[in-house]
């Protein structure tokens, strides 16, 4: 007998099929090591990022709320705003990539509640810090405008079209261009001088998920693709679009400076960043033109990829440093 499990049509239940769930599946894989990996916002200590935050100069103080503001702005939005993808993959019957995506929005509310307890922690907490990402046009387009409606559209049409202008906008744009430069900010705001124990805790656990959230969306616009190859030019033309507000977003940060940008952190720096890491994963995505959809998904070069990239950038953010050190005792 067939049963569905599809939304709203449900007749069976794939957990009680003869396999039950297919561990060797992209998602799942994804979903196994977000189990072994977790960790509680609560237990991070904030006691020295208070003191440190207390001493800086007044720009490296906007310098961090800014940062800290961008941030926990974006993982509030994709909170509240992932819940029509993993509506649209229990409309295609993908259990896997459902029980992946709740841990993925689980993971998104940590982050809120990491950041909001750091601004507690250094005296934020009756303070509006709305003026922290409002001054930036970009910020505003890409999270209050683009990425809801990206993600909402899925809500009335999720279509594999409309499933890709979503990853693209969050997997891709929002993490895999701006939070991992962001990334590369905060290294060097915390490691440069040896400060903000507790945030650069905090930054490391959220990349260390992210990486796994810029996999799943590797690997659902190449499944999409193989199935397809008039999916490619939709996966183009979505980056194309958002390309430039987020490098926008980038170089805005720089307009609340002047010429002394605090801790070091260089413009070139953070925009190549962040070009090269989108042209890597489009080549990943693009490499899934002709293959086998079924073979997609027991693929797992996207994560392959994610930890590659963790071990670059590693190398990267440690020499940026050695040179900001070099030229400060020069």
């Amino acid at each position: 007998m067939t049963r569905s499990i599809t939304h709203n049509s449900r007749t069976g239940f794939a957990s009680l099929t003869p396999g039950g769930l297919n561990y060797d599946n992209f998602p799942m894989k994804l979903f196994s090591k977000g189990n072994k990996k977790f960790w509680n916002p609560a237990d991070i200590d904030f006691t020295q990022d208070a003191a440190d935050f207390a001493a800086m100069s007044d720009d490296e103080k906007r310098m961090t709320l800014i940062l800290a503001a961008q941030f926990i702005g974006g993982e509030e939005s994709v909170t509240q705003d992932m819940q029509p993808f993993c509506s649209a993959m229990a409309a295609e019957g993908r259990l896997g990539d459902e029980m992946y995506l709740t841990q993925f929005i689980f993971e998104e509310a940590k982050h809120t509640d990491g950041f909001r307890r750091f601004f507690d922690a250094i005296g934020m907490r009756d303070v509006d810090l709305h003026e922290y990402v409002e001054y930036s046009d970009s910020y505003k387009q890409i999270f209050l405008e683009e990425l809801p409606k990206s993600m909402y559209n899925l809500a009335d049409d999720p279509t594999p079209a409309n499933q890709i202008r979503a990853s693209v906008t969050y997997n891709h744009v929002v993490e895999g261009c701006l939070a991992l430069t962001g990334y590369f900010a905060w290294a060097k705001v915390c490691e440069s001088r040896n400060i903000l124990p507790g945030m650069s805790t905090l930054v490391r656990r959220i990349g260390d998920d992210e990486r796994r959230h810029m996999a799943w969306g590797t690997f659902t616009c190449r499944r999409h693709i193989a199935a397809d190859d008039k999916n490619w030019d939709v996966v183009d033309e979505r980056m194309q679009e958002l390309l430039t507000p987020a490098l926008g977003l980038i170089v805005g940060l720089f307009d609340n400076f002047g010429d002394a940008i605090p801790f070091g952190i260089n413009i070139d720096e953070m925009t190549d960043y962040a070009l090269d890491k989108v042209n890597r994963r489009l080549e990943s995505i693009e490499s899934a033109r002709g293959q086998d959809p079924a073979a997609i998904d027991l693929d797992h070069s996207p994560s392959d990829l994610e930890e590659q990239f963790n071990t670059e950038d590693r190398i990267v953010i440690d020499a940026s440093i050695a040179r900001q050190r070099e030229l400060t005792h020069a």
